[in-house]
């Protein structure tokens, strides 16, 4: 087995360790061994995404954070869903969107017990290596990071975020995303990972295991729906070697369905049935990777986040809504 990550049986079994010191700690006699749940994370990035509202709408790319209406109801409303279910969701942030004038509707969020984490200031490539790379943005106002390395530019747009959460919010973020997500997670950038650790991050969300996908437009079929059934093992939690822990985004993201996929919402609700089942039954983690700013157009009625909530109560003791930073502390 590799020492570098942490495989899915040792990710079992330390959430299962930790339940049983749990019972130590409490000091009323011998632990009661507690019965190891799926964890089903709904995690929803904050941030406008090209092609949508409509096909043509590629200007997003330059105001990640310029958040419409329709994608913050939709955020409020989700929430208030799933906390009615017992749960909540654990969002992303893009921090430029504290420029708005209005934060009511967030400070709502976060008063009802969600959770908002890091997704950068203006949702730039951690991965870059030329500075025109690091954001749409900076390439056409360059000047915005001139005399700057990708890396410093990188690192600044991070830790702008967390300011503007502290100052306009009054928290400190709830972990980190990456924007876009990576087959390899952090894997082949350790400079990356020891920058987010500097910076007071202790766990991150970067890995989105590949799988296959339809062509745009057909119904996906069953190799294509097996394959990413199968990418949910690759998307269970591990440490990096230098101690950060890694919660994965689990396949199908909206965005890979509606604009990659061209997928219709019934394709999408069955894939997702079918890994939320796969989840459960291994007793997984399912990390969901949506967008509200793509959901309020391809799935107005909230079907996906209620079939979410809806499997994880009929799952009874098997399984349970979560937010990531209790995911992370079991890899801890």
């Amino acid at each position: 087995m590799s020492a570098r990550v942490q495989s899915r049986r040792e990710f079992l079994a330390t959430t299962a360790l930790a339940s049983a010191n749990l019972g130590c700690a409490s000091g009323v006699g011998a632990p009661t061994p507690q019965p190891r749940r799926a964890r089903i994370a709904i995690t929803l990035d904050l941030e406008m995404a090209r092609n949508f509202p409509r096909w043509e709408d590629t200007h997003w790319d330059y105001e990640k954070g310029n958040l419409d209406d329709a994608t913050k109801r939709y955020a409020v409303e989700a929430a208030r869903r799933v906390k009615a279910r017992g749960g909540v969701i654990h969002f992303f942030l893009v921090g430029r969107t504290l420029e708005q004038d209005n934060m009511d509707w967030l400070k709502e969020l976060l008063a009802a017990g969600h959770r908002v984490g890091n997704h950068t200031y203006d949702h730039v490539y951690v991965k870059a290596t030329k500075p025109a790379d690091v954001q749409f943005r900076f390439q056409r106002a360059p000047w915005l990071i001139e005399g700057k390395s990708p890396q410093q530019a990188i690192r600044e747009n991070i830790e702008l975020c967390t300011a503007a959460m502290k100052s306009r919010l009054a928290i400190a973020p709830a972990g980190f995303r990456t924007p876009g997500g990576f087959a390899n997670g952090l894997e082949d950038v350790p400079h990356v990972q020891a920058m987010l650790r500097e910076l007071g991050f202790t766990w991150c969300s970067g890995k989105y295991p590949a799988h296959a996908n339809s062509k745009p437009g057909e119904e996906p079929d069953a190799a294509v729906l097996d394959s990413i059934v199968k990418a949910q093992a690759a998307a269970q939690p591990f440490r990096y070697p230098g101690g950060l822990v890694e919660v994965p985004m689990s396949p199908i993201s909206d965005v890979g369905a509606f604009r990659n996929g061209r997928w219709k919402l019934e394709w999408f609700l069955k894939a997702l049935r079918l890994v939320i089942e796969w989840c459960i039954t291994e007793r997984a983690v399912f990390d969901f990777l949506g967008h509200p700013s793509c959901l309020s157009v391809m799935d107005p009625d909230f079907k996906a986040i209620d079939l979410m909530c809806d499997l994880t109560a009929r799952a009874g003791n098997r399984a349970a809504l979560s937010d990531l930073d209790t995911v992370a502390a079991t890899v801890r």
